[in-house]
């Protein structure tokens, strides 16, 4: 790394007091709502999101979700495409939505709009390629996300919200998807190739400065997905992949003690109520 954390100058730390490779704050649950067949809540510092995971089910297609095809992950396909998985694996589903609450200026988004369409469209190729939706065919997943707060960092949150919600559904899937952002210290007009990259940006920070989100897979540095829509100069753009790298390997350690942990309450839950139902028998 180009920094050396250790003997990082004070004077260095940027507006919310954080160093260049350190994370905002992290909270996950899974299992939030019972009705739903998986369901997850992921907290980055003020960004906020909720996932539900409807399916696998031979389901028509939801007003104003994208799909992917899961065989090789295909193209995604706008709310006017056909309804259901008629191929020899499952559609997935995905359904943005943004709460006008969401940001200071109290912006409603509309189903339609254009920016919605691209998160929709970069999660549901970025889920078709990791979940075995072969095993499914003929059938729909879907996710509904819903935006509580936005605070930088969203296409990140949004993935690693919707890979909770399919664990908790139980869809198989190769490993974790997990995703983080990062970006660099100077904008692209300053042409400064020396730059030192930043990890987890908020959103002061992606409104001033380039940055890109990666998502890579597991405990693993393949990337799975890529998305940046900044200018910035290639020299940079190794150090910002390799500190998104590290960011998401560190999300992934967060999530994975979650899902441990909840699994360990619910096999906890499952034995005191076998072991109260034994007890009534017996005593009938």
């Amino acid at each position: 790394m180009p920094l050396d954390s250790s003997t990082y100058n004070l004077a260095l730390l940027r507006i919310d007091g954080r160093r260049w490779n350190e994370l905002r704050q992290l909270r996950a649950q899974i299992r939030t709502q019972a009705a739903a067949d998986g369901s997850a809540y992921f907290e980055l510092g003020n960004t906020k999101v909720m996932c539900v995971v409807s399916g696998p089910s031979e389901e028509s297609k939801r007003r104003g979700a994208t799909s992917a095809s899961g065989a090789g992950g295909g193209g995604a396909t706008g709310a006017g495409g056909m309804g259901g998985g008629g191929g020899n694996a499952a559609d997935i589903l995905v359904s943005v939505v943004v709460g006008g609450f969401s940001t200071v200026d109290r912006k409603k988004r509309a189903r339609g709009d254009k920016r919605i369409q691209e998160l929709q469209s970069a999660l549901a190729k970025s889920l078709a390629a990791v979940l075995h939706t072969h095993l499914f065919p003929r059938s729909t997943i879907s996710l509904s996300l819903h935006v509580l707060s936005q605070d930088g960092s969203l296409l990140a949150c949004l993935v690693n919200a919707a890979t909770l919600a399919l664990i908790d559904a139980g869809v198989p899937m190769t490993d974790y998807l997990v995703a983080c952002s990062a970006g660099s210290t100077s904008s692209h007009a300053a042409n400064d190739e020396h730059a030192d990259p930043l990890l987890d940006l908020n959103q002061q920070e992606e409104q001033e400065l380039p940055f890109l989100t990666i998502g890579t897979l597991g405990e693993t540095d393949k990337v799975a997905v890529l998305v940046c829509e900044s200018r910035v100069q290639v020299s940079r753009l190794e150090g910002m992949m390799v500190t998104a790298a590290a960011g998401c390997r560190s999300i992934r350690e967060y999530l994975d003690s979650v899902v441990r942990e909840k699994g360990r309450k619910m096999v906890a839950e499952g034995a005191v109520e076998k072991g109260v139902s034994m007890a009534m028998d017996i005593d009938v």
